[in-house]
């Protein structure tokens, strides 16, 4: 009988877990895309107002982020850099390909930016810019509708899924 209980409470804390791995993935998402309007906020003042170089702008907009966004950059400056690929989107996919931890819309995000960056003129490459950013804010938006509801629900959902197989097993 004990061995039941004990391994009741297992499936209920890995189901539990799940449920809360969920949530901070939710929680990860939307950091992720904070960081990265602020960055393109940046990027853009970057561009209009100092006409930085792509690789010293990746460099700076690095030095700007926080986490897998700092070393997307960075990667991306040295890829800029080196010229590895012929194009900015062929250097993106390239460093978004080493990325596996990167949250998924954020992911997308900076695959809309290495399309615009560098293939357009000063004014093509600021609309492109503000293009990733809106699409950035409007995904956040979406995140942010009835947050602490739907963090809540996979959290109650990981554990009563837990408590129901618990059951059923037992």
């Amino acid at each position: 009988m004990g061995l039941k209980i004990f391994g009741a409470i297992l499936i209920l804390a890995g189901c539990g877990g799940f449920g809360f791995k969920l949530a901070s993935a939710h929680i990860r998402e939307e950091r992720s895309l904070r960081t990265l309007i602020r960055i393109l906020d940046y990027m853009e003042c970057e561009l209009q107002y100092h006409m930085t170089p792509l690789p010293q702008l990746c460099r700076q907009a690095a030095a700007e982020g926080e986490g897998t966004l700092r070393k997307v950059f960075y990667l991306l400056a040295a890829e800029l850099e080196y010229q590895l690929s012929p194009d900015v989107e062929g250097c993106m996919t390239a460093v978004l390909s080493q990325s596996k931890d990167m949250p998924r819309l954020s992911y997308l995000a900076l695959e809309l930016l290495g399309r615009s960056l560098g293939r357009f003129d000063m004014e093509g490459q600021l609309k492109g810019l503000e293009s990733v950013r809106q699409e950035c804010r409007r995904n956040l938006n979406e995140l942010m509708e009835n947050r602490d509801v739907r963090l809540r629900n996979y959290q109650t959902l990981g554990l009563c899924a837990g408590a129901a197989l618990a059951i059923l097993l037992i």
